[in-house]
């Protein structure tokens, strides 16, 4: 397959070029750093807003994967809150200027969306026919995403719009962090821990990717595992596995003097995301990775080995 990654240098960039790098596959990654040759990928400069030449590469792509967005790892104060949806809707509509100028577009573009874009839920489990849209800053940012991508229509490209959870994985991501605050005591509950933390393995994140591009699904689907878990039970698990057998407790007022501290918001912890994988099960998708005891041992156990190849 002819694959570009638009975005592709960061976690989960990097989690797609590990699953689809082999021979056979021609992988061009749209980066804001240099352009070069590296390991067999071309990595294409591109500023996600103008063109300047990069369009020319999605001619005759199987598959086009947008991950364009800055991080929501960050406090929201207006400047941040503005260049978090111009850096989506901005790429995304240069993207669908870019293919709908292509003489052989992409046969597949998949667009990164979020799982957050349900309301908090403590009572249902969000699917993508009966969840519930909700409506705050990060929301409606998801919103406006998902409408920037689909109101332009391109007749020889499919579209999907993946609405992804926490991807927990080994060398980015969230576990990194929820695991050495785990290794220093304050592996407890967030808040009041009863909010639900719906999440994804790394490996079925990229998994869930080819099944889609496989299948040819199109529209919206959620990339989660089936067990959303709370976020108490979340923590006890990864404690558990790390064998750490106390963790104290940060309650919001706690959270929300942290966040200030290390520039980000306590939504990213606080909101409860109870997202479930309905098409991807109704397609026949099998998850390697379902259980969250069964995840965090991978991800434990590869992170040991780490260190033990490092000492």
């Amino acid at each position: 397959m002819k694959i570009i990654i638009a975005a592709g240098t960061g976690f989960l960039g990097n989690v797609l070029l590990e699953h689809f790098q082999n021979p056979l596959n021609d992988i061009i990654v749209l980066t804001r750093g240099k352009t070069m040759l590296k390991n067999n990928i071309r990595y294409i400069h591109w500023n996600a807003k103008t063109m300047t030449g990069w369009e020319k590469e999605l001619e005759n792509a199987d598959v086009l994967i947008n991950l364009t967005g800055k991080s929501v790892d960050c406090r929201y104060t207006e400047a941040n809150k503005k260049e978090i949806l111009l850096s989506r809707i901005k790429s995304t509509k240069i993207l669908n200027k870019a293919v709908l100028q292509c003489t052989h577009p992409p046969k597949h573009w998949l667009n990164s969306s979020t799982a957050t874009i349900y309301r908090h839920s403590l009572d249902q489990q969000m699917d993508e026919y009966t969840g519930e849209i909700g409506n705050d800053f990060s929301m409606n940012v998801a919103q406006s995403w998902e409408k920037a991508f689909f109101k332009t229509e391109t007749p020889k490209t499919l579209k999907t719009a993946l609405r992804t959870a926490i991807v927990l994985g080994k060398k980015g991501g969230a576990f990194l962090p929820l695991k050495n605050l785990t290794k220093i005591g304050f592996g407890g509950k967030q808040g009041n821990g009863n909010q639900f933390v719906s999440w994804i393995h790394e490996e079925d994140f990229a998994r869930a990717v080819e099944f889609i591009i496989q299948n040819e699904i199109v529209g919206k689907i959620n990339i989660v595992s089936p067990e959303p878990v709370r976020n108490k039970d979340f923590m006890k698990a990864l404690r558990q596995e790390i064998k750490i057998p106390f963790g104290t407790p940060i309650g919001k007022r706690m959270l929300e003097f942290g966040a200030k501290i290390i520039g980000t918001e306590t939504e990213l912890v606080l909101k409860s995301r109870n997202v479930i994988p309905k098409r991807l099960l109704e397609n026949g998708f099998t998850f390697h990775y379902s259980n969250l005891k069964n995840v965090f041992q991978n991800l434990v156990q590869n992170d040991n080995s780490a260190t033990d190849d490092q000492n």
